[in-house]
């Protein structure tokens, strides 16, 4: 199993008290934007909504749209923890929800049976008691307290394999999971569920039933703008007007991989990063890389391409 996945499911959260849950669309609105995300009213209203039914929020959408930044915000400003499952091909329940700790229960059957202990009985209701129970994050999520419940984030759901799914069904209906050796785990109160999906493939219809859905589309010109603002506020103005207007020009070319918005913010930052205040060729080409991700792309994009975009980029931010 990688090592930053379903094992670094905790992230430290610093707020003494849970915020209220917002009670219109406009709070939430201002929720997501005391967070520094920029969101449109449909994806506002999707999450109060979410939050008001408490029912999971699937997220489909490109890559790098902010679909798990929303987890991660709605975590932050509601103080709640949260808890990441990062999905992969394989994952299963003894990573994703529990499983037993089994070389502390083999040194404690060793132990009982050198004290003389006869009963089995006995001895497997005590090594399957909670104290040899990992908990992983679909566990660690239904343990949160009335007022208190954390953010579960199921993030990169279509990585994982059909049989998951089927196993996440319990979860998302009931919050609640069945462990045959000591029962149900059940939510006091269910957790804030987020799931994420880049759309590599299609996530079963039950479990899309379960949810809230909601399409995170790229940003428009003015909302793009936004978000550089608050994500590079060390990029001039003009700059950063340029940056968007580029981009937003070569998500309209056949492309293999369109940037999303995590790519203009890394490119904002490169930017400044080398000083510049204003695009020029030579720049978009020798940092095309920072934008686009597989070499087919920029070859697309490079030398005459780069210098119309750029010029037209330079154009409409003067306008």
């Amino acid at each position: 199993m990688p090592e930053n996945s379903a094992s670094s499911h905790l992230l430290p959260y610093t707020n003494a008290m849970a915020a209220k849950l917002p009670a219109t669309i406009d709070d939430t609105l201002k929720l997501l934007t005391s967070a520094d995300y920029v969101a449109d009213r449909s994806l506002a209203t999707s999450v109060f909504l979410a939050l008001a039914m408490k029912r999971p929020l699937f997220l489909e959408g490109e890559a790098g749209v902010g679909k798990t930044e929303i987890a991660k915000v709605m975590a932050a400003s509601l103080g709640r923890e949260l808890i990441r499952l990062q999905c992969y091909e394989g994952l299963d329940i003894a990573q994703a929800a529990y499983e037993w700790n089994y070389s502390r229960q083999m040194i404690e059957i060793r132990l009982a049976e050198a004290s003389g202990e006869k009963s089995k009985d006995k001895l497997a209701a005590d090594i399957f008691s909670e104290r040899f129970l990992i908990k992983r994050p679909l566990a660690l999520a239904l343990e949160g307290k009335p007022g208190k419940a954390p953010v579960l984030l199921i993030d990169e759901l279509d990585r994982t394999d059909e049989p998951f799914e089927a196993y996440l069904l319990e979860v998302l209906s009931d919050f609640q999971i069945t462990i045959p050796e000591t029962g149900t785990l059940k939510a006091a109160e269910p957790p804030i569920v987020v799931i994420t999906s880049n759309r590599t493939r299609e996530i079963h219809d039950a479990v899309k039933r379960r949810c809230l859905y909601h399409w995170v589309d790229y940003p428009d010109a003015v909302r793009e703008l936004d978000i550089l603002r608050r994500k590079a506020p060390k990029a001039a103005e003009n700059l950063s007007r340029e940056i968007v207007n580029f981009v937003q020009r070569l998500r309209t070319v056949d492309l293999f991989k369109l940037p999303g918005v995590a790519e203009t913010i890394d490119w904002a930052n490169a930017l400044v990063a080398l000083d510049k205040i204003a695009l020029d060729p030579q720049t978009v080409n020798d940092t095309l890389g920072v934008l686009l991700k597989y070499q087919d792309d920029i070859e697309r994009i490079a030398g005459d391409e780069a210098a119309r975009l750029t010029a037209e980029a330079q154009s409409a931010a003067a306008a």
